[in-house]
């Protein structure tokens, strides 16, 4: 299970956002000053600088998923370390949804990304009270 959770858990991929997230931010910045940008390049950064917090907010959401299955058969003397594992992510998850409200994502991705968040926040709390994850 531990093979398997750690193989989930692709920490280059997050820190690649991290990169990713640099990279369509200067892009935007730019978009906003280079009055020769195309509307079509203008929307493809603006999509790009959408996309990438969004895409930060699913894989948090994957991996507190994956932890959460993971706990049951987590060795007890290092559950904690799983459970800030999770809230870690959950924090994450925010950070990036914050960073994608900025973007203007449409009404229906709010939605969907505050449902991903809600997923999270439930499995947080039921860390929180002690209770078994739901």
């Amino acid at each position: 299970a531990a093979e398997a959770l750690i193989a989930t858990l692709d920490t280059a991929a997050v820190l690649a956002a991290a990169d990713a997230d640099a990279v369509a931010y200067a892009d935007l910045q730019r978009s906003w000053k280079d009055a020769d940008m195309s509307a079509e390049e203008k929307a493809a950064v603006e999509a790009r600088a959408l996309a990438v917090p969004v895409q930060l907010v699913e894989r948090c959401h994957a991996y507190v998923l994956a932890i959460q299955a993971f706990l049951p058969s987590c060795n007890p003397n290092i559950t904690s370390d799983a459970k800030v594992g999770i809230h870690q992510l959950a924090g994450a998850a925010r950070a990036a949804f914050q960073t994608a409200l900025v973007n203007s994502p449409p009404a229906a991705e709010r939605e969907r990304l505050r449902g991903l968040l809600r997923e999270m926040r439930e499995v947080e709390e039921a860390l929180l009270e002690g209770e078994a994850c739901p």
